[in-house]
């Protein structure tokens, strides 16, 4: 298992989950190919994004079947929304695009969740490297980033 979904995986066990972390044989590019690779419906594939709200970085947890639109979230927050940059995100989570996990980062972002995954039985999100995911509950998600419920798209 790769160093970065070791990191991970040691996250979920000091906050009590099973730390279940699978690595899978493809790297997944997309929420389509995560979801085929695991049989499981592409809505139930979290995408962690990173976007930029008044400089600072916020991370939106959204199902994968949706995109996000920026401008009813950036009305959500009173405040514009912009993509972060490749920077931007490995020094908000200490991961790189493709495989940043949606808890576990060096300090507690802001985090924003989709209300449609929560209308799921079961989650997958990316744990550290873009072939490494992990299963989990949606109101075990909330509570443990301290997630804001809304609509993203």
């Amino acid at each position: 298992m790769h160093k970065n979904a070791i990191r991970f995986r040691e996250t979920l066990l000091s906050l009590g989950e099973s730390g279940a972390v699978q690595e899978t044989a493809e790297t997944a590019h997309t929420a389509a190919d995560a979801a085929a690779t695991l049989g499981v419906p592409v809505a139930a594939i979290v995408k962690s994004l990173v976007f930029r709200v008044d400089g600072e970085p916020i991370l939106l947890l959204v199902s994968g079947v949706n995109r996000v639109d920026t401008d009813l979230v950036a009305e959500y927050l009173g405040a514009p929304l912009e993509k972060a940059d490749a920077a931007l995100v490995k020094s908000a989570t200490g991961y790189s695009i493709g495989g940043v996990p949606p808890l576990g980062h060096p300090a507690p972002l802001r985090t924003l969740i989709d209300e449609d995954l929560l209308e799921l039985d079961e989650l997958w999100a990316a744990a550290g490297m873009p072939n490494a995911v992990f299963p989990i509950l949606p109101a075990r998600l909330v509570a443990l980033t301290a997630a804001e419920i809304t609509r993203i798209h």
